[in-house]
């Protein structure tokens, strides 16, 4: 694996980071900007609107610039926006900042796996897509619990300006380590670039990932007050059941990013299926706290950590480059907005169970996307291990 790919990974991690600094510090937020905690839930969404809406617009006007160079300029984007989040005055400050943010973060997300997939072999881009996610494993595993640590110890400003100094690093190691490419071949006409997407089975692949990622940021949007205010958990140890979340999240994503080129569908199907149960079984249990944990543990390992063969088949049945990737980041945020706020709303509701009973309902639709191509590939009686991706029109997988 190219060293590259693991610097990749540092730029994701960081931007990882602020997406879920979010998540552990709700109660410090919503303190300090006078807010509730449902409106501190709304940043996450406002984070994942931003990707998902604005995230291919700032990617398209960047189609004709040299990929690295793209990178940094996403980079000192990410960078304004975290530094007003950390300078904030008030609530709607910090709305414009994690706008501004989640914008930065989804176009990276789109051209770093687009140089990622350049940068290895074509028989292992699902490896190859997974080392790089492991920035986001670990943004849950060490960024989120370190953002969390530094805010209740130093204030939440303290969270936004320490993820501001790893986004230097990261665009430091960036301009070191990532060597320079020209625009990706194939890209820079609009018109090429969307003509992708009249595949209508495009449309419901893209679908599956929303569903996969709403049903688990359903549940982890909420992680905090639901483990102190039901399961009982003191707020010093949040931090702790955390890191265990997110290694979780690193070991199913190592599991996945092995698997995900030869048995994409049914790591999906089996991974739905389980999160499904964990899910269910966190709503009826979360006032038991080691079940409540295990179920917690095991959203961990089968939520986010599709992401490798989500992509990888986004992948062949679109193509490799940045614009793709970047639509299909905006399909997984859109889960994000969904699991987020629709969740906010039912606590408001129904009690803070109700974002994992959303969760479920949202595994249960994911299941559903995917049962046309189960059920096709029974009739066609087509076996999935050794499927190997489709030619790439564009040749951004070739040496």
């Amino acid at each position: 694996m190219p060293r590259a790919v693991y610097v990749l990974a540092l730029g994701i991690f960081a931007m990882v980071t602020s997406e879920f600094v979010v998540a552990g510090l709700m109660p410090q937020l919503a303190e300090g900007l006078d807010a509730t905690v449902p409106q501190i839930g709304y940043l996450i969404t406002a984070f994942a609107a931003a990707m998902a809406f604005g995230g291919p617009f700032l990617t398209v006007a960047l189609l004709r610039t040299r990929q690295k160079t793209a990178l940094m300029i996403l980079f000192a984007v990410f960078l304004a926006g975290n530094v007003l989040a950390a300078t904030a005055t008030g609530y709607g400050v910090m709305v414009a900042a994690r706008l501004i943010t989640g914008v930065a973060s989804q176009a990276f997300f789109g051209v770093a796996l687009s140089i990622c997939v350049q940068l290895t072999r074509p028989e292992i881009p699902g490896r190859a897509i997974a080392a790089v996610m492991n920035g986001l494993m670990l943004g849950t595993l060490l960024g989120l619990p370190m953002s969390t640590l530094i805010g209740e110890r130093f204030g939440w400003r303290a969270a936004f300006w320490t993820i501001s100094a790893l986004t230097v690093l990261a665009a430091l190691c960036t301009i070191a380590g990532v060597p320079s490419l020209g625009r990706a071949e194939g890209t820079g006409n609009f018109r090429e670039e969307l003509a992708v997407f009249k595949k209508r089975r495009l449309w419901l692949v893209l679908s599956t990932s929303t569903m996969i990622i709403g049903a688990t940021f359903a549940a982890f949007s909420y992680l905090n007050p639901i483990l102190t205010e039901i399961t009982g958990f003191s707020t010093g140890t949040v931090p702790l059941l955390l890191i265990a979340y997110g290694a979780a999240t690193v070991v199913g994503n190592t599991v996945v990013g092995r698997l995900a080129d030869r048995y994409t569908l049914r790591v999906l199907v089996g991974g739905l299926a389980l999160n499904l149960a964990f899910l269910a079984g966190f709503a009826l249990l979360a006032d038991v706290p080691v079940p409540a944990v295990g179920c917690m543990l095991g959203i961990g390992l089968v939520g986010v950590t599709m992401n490798s063969a989500m992509v990888t088949r986004v992948q062949r049945t679109g193509n490799t480059r940045a614009l793709v990737n970047t639509v299909h980041t905006s399909f997984i945020t859109l889960g994000v907005i969904i699991g987020s706020s629709v969740g906010g709303l039912a606590i408001t509701g129904f009690g803070l169970r109700a974002p994992l009973w959303l969760g479920a309902v949202l595994a249960v639709a994911g299941l559903a996307t995917l049962l046309p191509e189960v059920v096709r590939g029974r009739a066609e009686g087509v076996q999935e291990p050794g499927r190997r991706a489709a030619p790439d029109p564009a040749g951004v997988c070739g040496p």
